[in-house]
């Protein structure tokens, strides 16, 4: 920070010991290096040594990969999942405005640079004036006319004593920053949603091929009760709620496919396509993606590096900060030097004699002290919105440290899940056969034929959602640690594309 004494010293220097105005811009040009306002430093954060539910997490896998690496969906080994992903960073039309975002701040960066520098502008004049006759009385008109042409270089340059335009230089830099890691975090917003939304689809697909094999089931049991019924040997009561079993299973058959194709419709737009751009593509049921092997979450302290959520709440309040600067340096006065040099004569064919030469060298002093309450009270609502950013940055972290240990032990929780409901739809499967032994048999009743065919499709279609949500929760533990993206600026010719 500089303080005025300083600069008030080295004036008063200037006019002691009678210095030219070069050697006052030379001395100004050292003094621009400091500036008014409080430098930005990281803020202290205190994390733990390691995630709470790290250790659950890593006991759900099967086998021990290394941590998530850049293209985290290429773990799941699905390359047509691999290729909706890579289309989707290449075309997705939320990219391309978090894009032109970045490209707006890094022109108001490239501007704000340029108040370093002189301004300098061209101008030309011709007029022509008339007097009055009262102006020149006796005159004709001729000789009351009058003609003046001109022609010059203007230069005008801000001398940043206070710091003032390196303050507002620093803050733009960090806000051009600041959109660059939004659009990395939107980055991997995508590819998390739509590797989220692939593994939904094909989980929802497995769904819908249980409920409609469940329906055959149900239907030949139907056909079976009217023969029965034919024969004799059945009621109208078996027929009815076997009837009633089918038209249920049926129905969610229709809310299956319904989701099928919700999901089809998000994946085509995510990719900067029509809804119905990939029904042909992907309505025919294909595997849930594999599961990735052993997650390692790292430290926090990685996590705080990594996410580019916390890096943008970072750059943002060092802008904060550096706007301080700004409104602190309203308090001194600023100085501008300027200049002209041009050429003015009465008519053109005498403007770049010597004699029409003309110059101007001047330096200007502008001063809000008498406004100093204003300036005041832009510096405490600096000041305030640098406390806010501060409390935000300190918030992201803490969100970014729940949003991975949820994640954690949800990964962990739904593998565990995973397992038991496995067990509960291979032992629904084999007591719905039984069942309908024994009803053969004539050693059960229809109910209980029934009942186990619907527990069976109860079992069978939460150990898909369960498959489903284990894959998913794998996405989101790589969501949360930002998939391993490194802290870079975007690469612009992928997001350029157009179809």
């Amino acid at each position: 920070m500089i303080s005025s004494s300083l600069s008030a010293f080295s004036l008063a220097a200037a006019r002691r010991n009678r210095l030219t105005w070069p050697s006052v811009v030379l001395l100004s040009l050292a003094l621009a290096a400091c500036a008014v306002g409080p430098d930005h430093q990281r803020p202290a954060t205190t994390t733990p040594n390691r995630f709470a539910r790290a250790e659950i997490a890593a006991g759900a896998a099967s086998k021990t990969t290394p941590a998530p690496d850049l293209a985290f969906w290429r773990d799941f080994g699905d390359p047509r999942l691999a290729r909706l992903v890579e289309e989707a960073l290449s075309f997705n039309n939320d990219l391309k405005v978090a894009l032109a975002r970045y490209d707006q701040a890094n022109a108001l960066l490239r501007e704000a640079r340029y108040d370093r520098f002189p301004t300098v502008t061209a101008s030309a004049e011709m007029s022509h004036a008339r007097l009055s006759a009262d102006q020149g009385p006796g005159a004709p008109g001729d000789q009351r006319d009058g003609e003046s042409y001109s022609a010059g270089i203007n230069a005008a340059w801000e001398i940043d004593l206070f710091g003032r335009i390196h303050r507002q230089v620093e803050a733009n830099r960090a806000d051009a920053a600041a959109s660059a890691v939004d659009l990395q975090a939107l980055q991997v917003a995508v590819a998390g949603e739509v590797t989220r939304t692939y593994i939904e689809l094909r989980g929802l697909q497995e769904r819908l091929q249980v409920a409609r094999e469940n329906a055959d089931n149900q239907r030949k049991t139907l056909r079976l009760v009217d023969t029965r019924l034919g024969a004799g040997r059945g009621t109208e009561f078996d027929t009815a709620r076997a009837r009633a079993q089918l038209e249920t299973t049926q129905a969610r058959v229709s809310a299956l496919e319904a989701a099928v194709a919700v999901a089809i419709h998000r994946l085509a737009v995510l990719s900067g396509r029509p809804p119905d751009a990939l029904i042909a593509e992907l309505e025919t049921a294909a595997p849930l993606p594999a599961l990735p092997g052993k997650l390692d979450p790292g430290a926090p302290g990685e996590l705080l590096r990594r996410r580019p959520d916390i890096a943008a709440a970072e750059h943002r309040l060092h802008a904060a900060t550096a706007r301080i600067g700004v409104a602190i340096a309203d308090l001194f006065p600023r100085f501008t030097l300027g200049g002209l040099i041009g050429t003015q004569a009465a008519n053109t064919g005498a403007l770049f004699e010597r004699d029409s030469e003309t110059h101007l060298i001047a330096l200007g002093i502008d001063w809000s002290f008498l406004d100093i309450g204003r300036v005041r009270a832009r510096i405490a609502a600096a000041d305030a919105d640098a406390e806010g950013e501060l409390a935000r940055y300190r918030q992201t972290v803490l969100l970014a440290l729940e949003d991975t240990e949820n994640a954690l032990v949800r990964y962990a929780r739904a593998r565990t899940e995973d397992a038991h409901l496995e067990r509960a739809a291979a032992d629904s499967a084999r007591a719905a056969r039984l069942a309908r032994v024994r009803f053969d048999a004539g050693a059960a009743d229809l109910l209980e034929v029934l009942d186990a065919e619907r527990t069976q499709l109860q079992a069978q279609d939460a150990f898909a959602d369960a498959r489903t949500r284990s894959v998913a929760g794998a996405v989101g533990v790589y969501k949360a640690l930002a998939g391993g993206w490194p802290q870079r600026p975007p690469r612009r010719e992928k997001l350029v594309a157009t179809r």
